[in-house]
């Protein structure tokens, strides 16, 4: 057996069902514990939202943002959307589908909206156990809160983390690399292009990613959903047919169509819960790494405006599913990263090819940034902060080499590493969610 014989027989026959198990499990445990805090907390989200800043805030913050390495509220929500608005919106629903079938997609919007309520617990926890070091910067995250169970849970997953972001990254630039690929540009390229813009904005700091994430994120949302909807809009017969195919397949297995062998209920809820996981974030935790140094003394406010990004990530996952059942796509050829690419480029005019070309290049940029900056988080959480600047370097190496490696074996890699990491966050997460549950309770939102 082959490396990547062993990670696929891995991943997929011991990791997948305990870890189907433990993600839409916890998802569930969490929606009840918390009340729906899904549905109970939207209006108070949206109060946040459009009230006052210093309602986001919790009044003046907990600390001086001149003084401290924080950002505010809604740019620390733009920070985590700039990772979790990025190509595994995209890529996410059209490998779920074509791994699990038409079913796999209405799994995976089920475990992103179920899962909010995960988000919520991890950011609200994360801001309530943050700590800040003398020379400013703020540490928050599963590091933190995991220390209350078991230091040595914390270090498991600070070390697991701080090389996963970075392989994480080297992979998103490979999926760039991809595309433009198509087109005849170099992969050198892309990746000198990657490395020199996401190590200029982390030169910054967490105010800089916190600025430019807030500048990209609209646009590169915007962009997408407008073009992706002219492809739909421009097929009504064939998205009514996607629908009612989509309906008949989520407890059924998918027939036999073009070279789809069909997929068990099973694997549909596997790839989906899974898909659905890598897309949100919700229960690895890593979201609420940027959560954790916005300036607010209000952790469930905070947690709240976490849970809120489960809108844009529905969007952007039905669409993209929708956009590979509408077309076709998801019965030609083999999984890969550049489907969504050549969905555009064969069904939407010249202007939606560039304008896609251009929002997967924010959407990459953006994800590779917040990986670089989570990162360098964890990191900082194991080193007291130092040796940060060292980190970032490799980091910026493992992205040029990732847009030239062929990555089969890493993509296989991270969902090991993934799935290592999330059992320690989410038992942690349970156990606090049941010993603390006053922290999240929606009275404490300051509004």
């Amino acid at each position: 057996m082959t490396l990547l014989g062993f990670f696929e027989w891995l991943n997929g026959d011991i990791i997948g069902p305990p870890g189907t198990i433990l993600f839409l499990g916890s998802a569930i445990i969490l929606t009840l514990k918390t009340g729906f805090i899904q549905l109970r907390g939207f209006p108070t989200f949206l109060r946040i939202i459009f009230g006052p800043a210093d309602k986001a805030n919790g009044k003046k913050g907990q600390f001086d943002q001149a003084k401290s390495q924080t950002i505010p509220p809604m740019r620390a929500l733009f920070s985590a959307l700039a990772q979790s608005i990025g190509m595994g919106s995209i890529v996410g629903p059209t490998v779920a589908i074509m791994k699990g079938g038409p079913g796999a997609l209405f799994w995976l919007l089920v475990y992103i909206f179920l899962a909010s309520a995960t988000k919520f617990a991890e950011v609200t926890f994360a801001l309530q156990t943050r700590e800040k070091t003398p020379d400013g910067y703020v540490i928050g995250g599963p590091m933190q809160y995991l220390k209350i169970l078991h230091p040595s849970l914390a270090l498991w997953y600070g070390c697991i983390m701080a090389v996963l972001f970075m392989i994480w990254s080297g992979l998103q630039a490979n999926t760039l690399a991809a595309v433009f690929a198509l087109e005849s540009v170099p992969s050198w390229l892309v990746g000198i292009s990657l490395s020199g813009l996401a190590l200029a904005t982390l030169s910054g700091g967490v105010k800089r990613v916190g600025q430019v994430a807030s500048k990209l994120v609209p646009m590169m949302f915007v962009l997408y959903v407008t073009f992706a909807l002219y492809v739909l809009i421009s097929n009504p017969l064939a998205l009514k047919n996607a629908l009612i195919l989509l309906k008949n397949s989520i407890f059924q297995p998918a027939s036999l169509m073009g070279g789809f062998w069909g997929a068990s209920i099973f694997l549909a809820i596997r790839y989906g819960v899974f898909r659905g996981m890598l897309i949100s974030e919700a229960g690895m935790g890593t979201a609420s790494i940027p959560h954790a140094v916005s300036d607010t003394k209000t952790p469930v406010n905070q947690g709240l405006l976490a849970m809120g990004s489960v809108v844009s990530d529905l969007l952007l996952s039905t669409l993209s599913g929708l956009l590979v059942l509408v077309t076709g796509a998801w019965i030609r050829g083999e999984e890969r990263p550049t489907l969504i690419y050549e969905v555009f480029k064969e069904y939407a005019p010249f202007a939606g090819q560039i304008v896609l070309l251009i929002s997967i290049s924010l959407f990459i940029l953006t994800t590779i940034i917040a990986n670089c900056f989570n990162g360098s988080q964890s990191f900082a959480s194991l080193t007291r902060h130092r040796w940060v600047k060292f980190y970032v370097a490799v980091t910026g190496i493992i992205i040029f080499l990732g847009t030239l490696a062929p990555v089969a074996l890493a993509w296989q890699m991270v969902d090991t590493f993934l799935f290592a990491a999330a059992v320690p966050n989410l038992v942690g997460l349970l156990y606090l969610a049941f010993k603390y549950p006053q922290v999240l309770r929606l009275k404490n939102a300051s509004i």
